[in-house]
């Protein structure tokens, strides 16, 4: 039952409010299965499917076109690539480390077969992916 003292209320949707975002944080970047015995991490992604496009959207903050790598296997999309340590001056310390960096793969399942990647752009630390459906890439 809810405090009817509007102050308690507030300071209880704001403790649920920081939890919740607590918990979001902690899966924005998740570790992924060792790969060749190397530790790899996860980035976020969207999906987003309309007509005959899926649009996928993959965080991956500081990581160059170079340096990505995407397979479309089956009904399983995989982005694989290497974030490069931030570079530093000698005598720098480091307060945060939030972003990941090294290896990471993410595999995302796809909803059926038959997709083709038509489409491939890396802006703003983001890599959009536009796949058709049993159509031919552009």
């Amino acid at each position: 039952m809810r405090s009817r003292d509007p102050f308690a209320s507030m300071w209880a949707e704001a403790c649920e409010l920081l939890d919740r975002a607590e918990r979001l944080h902690g899966h924005f970047f998740e570790l992924g299965r060792p790969e060749a015995g190397r530790p790899t991490w996860q980035a976020p992604v969207d999906v987003f499917e309309s007509g005959d496009e899926l649009s996928i959207v993959v965080a991956l903050p500081g990581v160059t076109p170079e340096a990505l790598e995407v397979l479309l296997d089956g009904p399983t999309l995989v982005v694989t690539g290497q974030r490069p340590f931030p570079a530093r001056s000698p005598g720098t310390h480091i307060h945060r480390l939030e972003i990941p960096w090294g290896r990471f793969v993410r595999r995302i399942a796809l909803p059926g077969d038959g997709l083709q990647l038509a489409e491939q752009s890396l802006a703003h630390g983001c890599l959009t992916l536009v796949l058709r459906k049993g159509g031919t890439p552009r």
